[in-house]
Formats: structure tokens, C-alpha cells, sequence
């Protein structure tokens, strides 16, 4: 079995530091050297996972394969890395206390007190090598969330102590990411917050061995000295990480600054083979050159949030990357749409996607946009939540059943053409309940989709409890709406098209959480030529 080393990624000062991006950039120079590498996420919160929390507290909640809901880093990891993550990349604290109790109460500790250390703190170390344990990775990353000095991060702090010691040097390092602000009134940078962030982690036993310093102006030679001997770091193992323009030129900037060659170094691994990232740096080229531009409205809940669909803007960067062209997204709150503003509001748009959901708030500016983009030939894109507005559209103003719903937004309404699954509805806890992860789903013959992924079968991530009512799909097919794709062993309609429509498409499931750099998602990239065409066939205002 190969010995997996590992990297621990601290943060200090302030949160939001971007730990999930350079782990990710990391990663990515590690595999571009061909070594087999994945990243995990410890979450120092009591939530089991972040499926019940608001996406205004924590962003997206993202969906893995096998059906972890997650913390939105993941989707970093996958877009940068190009592989799946699964339950074992992300472990909260809430998941590490509900395993000890559940342990505890089996009798498994013999009688003794259950105690911080070492009963959770060995979960925490065990958690951490589930991954390692495999043998199929070479390198684990592992992010460690919140700030140092946080009282939730100590146990997990002390389980780093612990394997660093249990590991050895040359097995694990630690990369504590830190921030350099820049004091305007002085006009310098300001290394004091980082020295009182080490002195924090080094209190709790961990030195770290490289700095990654977050900043805004660059660093200069004195301030590496300086912090280098202030931090017990060598100069070298000071890496400067100045703002980007986007999250995808970090990679090239740790590359510059040698932080995959220093990593490499400490875990006395060979480094003579360089990162190459020719199809990474062919996507940054036409993202950063785009041909043309076109107007997409998100018409979204929580689009104050925009991390709130994080997957969903990452996959307009790759798709517009693909096209050619830039993607202007308009967050569009769907409480703000009414019928007499919907024309006004969204008549400069090429192309409207009506994003996912949970809740009747703001349902109703949702159909009033499927109904204009429907009406007046815009292409039209809905995910989950979007799918069932549009079908709750079309069976209000094209089959004339008046109050046609979902019975999430009205249990007693009379036409339900969305319904909760039978398996949903006894079900009275929400965390983890959903149908979650990778489902198949057969595409019809002949059909947009059908030609989008060119293949018949494809598998998908879901999360959802409601779905389109089978009663009523005879009478919707019918009238012009078409389920052009279902899954096989339940016969639920997976994708729904109007093919008279220019691009009008709607999936039960979450196409954004599978596209990567490497592969954008071909259902975004389709939509997004459908709006360049659209922008093409408007007469231009000179």
C-alpha cells in the first residue's frame, strides 16, 4: 500500500480567507505532476451537514454522487480536479459527536468516560484517514474550516497536533493561510495580525510550515524576512497570494510562487516534473477573450447570496469559456416579478434560467418568467425547482387547469401536477430525507437533450422531495410539453422540452454540480449557444 502524505490547511485572522481555493489550486498543481491527490473539508459546525441550513447562513448546499449534501469547497474541489468527491471528503463536527454518542450508547467504550480527548479527537483522526486508508491517493488535502482560535476548531487543531507527531515531518505539513491587510492611513502592509495567528496555532502545539499570506499589494523581500523569522518559517516557505481576477488564475499564481515545488520538498517527494496546465490555461484564454457577450437572467430566491448558486455561476464561466463568449449574469429576485414588471424587467435578456429551490416564497415571479420566456421565444433553462414552474406554468395558461401547483406551495389544490414521491410522504425529518446523488435517467430519441449529451443514458445528482404528477403528464404531452427524459426503474420524469420552443428545457436534477473546467456541463453549454443565437438574431441599437 502506497504511504499517503498528507497537508493540512489552516486558516487564521478572518474567515473567507479563500482556504478551499488554494487547497484546490494546490491540488491541481499536485495532479498536473501526476500525482493522485483529493482534498477534504472538516466543517467545525454541530449541523450533521448543511442540507438543512439556509443557503443565506452558508451558500450552496452541494450534492456529491453517492448523495452527500456538503459544504460548497467541495464543488471547488471537483471543478479544479475534475474527480467526484463523496461522504468522505466533508466531516462536520455535528457528524463527529453523533458517531461518539451512537458509540457510547452501543457500549462500546467499556465503561468509560467519554471525554474531548481522545475519544472525539480519535474520530476526528480516524475521519481524516478514511481517505488515506484507501490507498488510492498519494496526497490528501485536508482543509480545516473556520478560523484558528475558534473554540469549535480546537478539537480538530489538536487531532492535527496529533497525527503531525503520529505521521512524522516528511508524512504531513501544515499550510496555515493568513492575511497581510494594508493600513491605508500608514500606506503599508501589516504583518502583526499573522504573527498573533501563529503564535495562536503554535500555542495549541502546530507549527506551520509554509504561510500562505492573502493580500492585496505585494509582498517585498523585507516583509518575507520578516515574517519568516517572526513565524519560525524559512523565506522561502513564505508564499505570497495576491487578489486574482478570477479563482482559476490561482493555480498559475501558486505555480509562480513555487508553493506545489515547497510542498513537494517538505514531503521529500520527487518534484522534477513541472505542471504543464495546457487545457487549464486554453479554458483561461477564452474565458479572458470572449468573442461575444450575451444576457442571462438568474431568476433565483436568494440571489443577495450569489454563493447561494455558486455551482450554477461556475457553470456559465466554463460554458462561456466553451461558446466564447461572456456570460452577464442579472440575479433577478423572483418576489421582485410581477406581471405588469415582467416584460420591463427581463426584455434585454437572451436567456432565462429559473434556479432551484425550497418554499413557496416567491414562486409566483418564477412562472410569470417561464410564461415570457415561453411566450416570446427565449431560450429557457429550469433546474428542479425550475422544471416544476415551468410545468406548473404551462398546465396553468396552456391547458387552462386554474391554480395548478405543486402541493408543496398548496396542499389542497385541485390540479397537483407536483407532487411529493410516495416515499416522501411519511417522512417527518428533513436533514438527509431527500432523494440525493447520482440517479439514471433514459433520454427519448429525437429529442434536444437527446442530441445535447449524445447518448441515451445518463446518470445525474439529485435533491429533491417533489416531483411532476404522472397523473396529469398525458394531457401536458398532449398540449406540447414533452418528458423527453425519465428514470428507468421508477418511470419519473426526469427532463421535460417544449420542442416547438427555440431551447426550452427543464431537468428535475442539478447539472451544475458536474460541471468542471475539464468537462463543462453540455446541457450549459448548449444553453448558453442557444443565447448567443438569440443575441445574434436581435436587431442592433446603434
Amino acid at each position: 500500500m502506497k504511504n499517503t502524505k498528507y497537508v493540512f490547511v489552516t486558516g487564521g485572522v478572518t474567515s473567507s480567507l479563500g482556504k478551499g481555493i488554494i487547497a484546490a489550486s494546490l491540488a491541481k498543481l499536485l495532479q498536473e505532476r501526476g500525482y493522485s491527490v483529493t482534498i477534504q473539508k472538516l466543517d467545525p459546525y454541530i449541523n450533521i451537514d448543511p442540507g438543512t441550513l439556509n443557503p443565506y447562513e452558508h451558500g450552496e448546499c452541494y450534492v456529491t454522487e453517492d448523495g452527500a449534501e456538503t459544504d460548497l469547497d467541495l464543488g471547488h474541489y471537483e471543478r479544479f480536479l475534475n474527480i467526484p468527491t463523496s461522504q468522505a471528503n466533508n466531516v462536520t463536527t455535528g457528524r463527529i459527536y453523533q458517531s461518539v454518542i451512537e458509540k457510547e450508547r452501543r457500549g462500546e467504550f467499556l465503561g468509560k468516560t467519554v471525554q474531548v480527548i481522545p475519544h472525539i479527537t480519535d474520530e476526528i483522526k480516524d475521519r481524516i484517514q478514511i481517505l488515506g486508508n484507501t490507498g488510492d491517493f498519494d496526497i490528501i488535502i485536508t482543509e480545516i474550516g473556520g478560523t484558528v482560535g475558534d473554540i469549535e476548531s480546537l478539537p480538530y487543531i489538536e487531532s492535527v497536533r496529533q497525527l503531525l507527531w503520529e505521521f512524522g515531518h516528511e508524512n504531513a505539513i501544515v499550510i496555515h493561510l493568513t492575511l497581510i491587510p494594508y493600513l491605508a492611513a500608514a500606506g503599508e502592509l501589516k504583518t502583526k495580525p499573522t504573527q498573533h495567528s501563529v503564535k495562536m496555532l503554535m500555542q495549541s502545539g502546530v507549527s506551520p510550515d509554509i504561510l500562505v499570506c492573502r493580500t492585496e499589494y505585494e509582498i517585498s523581500d523585507s516583509i518575507k524576512n520578516k515574517l519568516a523569522l517572526f513565524c519560525n518559517v524559512k523565506k522561502e516557505d513564505v508564499i505570497e497570494s495576491i487578489d486574482a481576477e478570477t479563482i482559476y488564475d490561482v493555480p498559475n499564481l501558486m505555480l509562480k510562487e513555487g508553493l506545489d515545488t515547497v510542498v513537494l520538498k517538505k514531503l521529500q517527494l520527487p518534484h522534477d516534473r513541472q505542471p504543464e496546465l495546457k487545457v487549464w490555461n486554453e479554458f483561461l484564454m477564452k474565458f479572458k477573450n470572449p468573442k461575444n457577450t450575451v444576457e442571462i437572467g438568474l431568476i433565483g430566491k436568494y440571489v443577495e447570496l450569489h454563493d447561494a448558486y455558486k455551482s450554477i455561476s461556475e457553470a456559465f464561466i466554463h460554458a462561456g469559456a466553451q461558446n466564447e463568449v461572456k456570460v452577464n449574469i442579472h440575479w433577478i429576485h423572483s418576489e421582485e416579478l410581477t406581471v405588469k414588471n415582467v416584460p420591463k424587467k427581463l426584455k434585454k435578456l437572451n436567456g432565462i434560467l429559473v434556479a432551484p429551490g425550497f418554499g413557496e416564497r416567491g414562486i409566483e415571479g418564477k412562472i410569470e418568467a417561464v410564461k415570457y420566456a415561453r411566450e416570446n421565444n427565449i431560450p429557457f433553462f429550469g433546474i428542479c425547482l425550475g422544471m416544476q414552474m415551468a410545468v406548473i406554468e404551462f398546465s396553468r395558461n396552456v391547458l387552462g387547469l386554474k391554480g395548478a401547483n405543486s402541493t408543496e406551495m398548496n396542499s389542497n389544490t385541485k390540479y397537483p401536477v407536483i407532487d411529493l414521491m410516495e416515499e416522501q410522504k411519511n417522512i417527518t425529518d428533513y436533514g438527509g430525507t431527500m432523494r440525493l446523488g447520482a440517479w439514471d435517467c433514459i433520454l427519448k430519441d429525437d429529442s434536444k437533450v437527446r442530441d445535447i449529451y449524445h447518448k441515451e443514458h445518463i446518470s445525474e445528482r439529485h435533491r429533491h422531495r417533489y416531483e411532476l404528477n404522472n397523473v396529469f403528464l398525458e394531457q401536458v404531452e398532449k398540449a406540447g410539453m414533452i418528458a423527453t427524459g425519465k428514470n428507468p426503474k421508477t418511470n419519473l420524469v426526469e427532463v421535460i422540452e417544449i420542442p416547438k420552443h427555440p431551447w426550452f428545457v427543464g431537468v428535475q436534477y442539478h447539472p451544475e454540480y458536474k460541471s468542471t473546467v475539464l468537462n463543462p456541463h453540455p446541457l450549459f453549454v448548449d444553453f448558453v449557444k442557444a443565447t448567443l443565437n438569440h443575441a445574434l438574431s436581435q436587431p442592433t441599437n446603434h
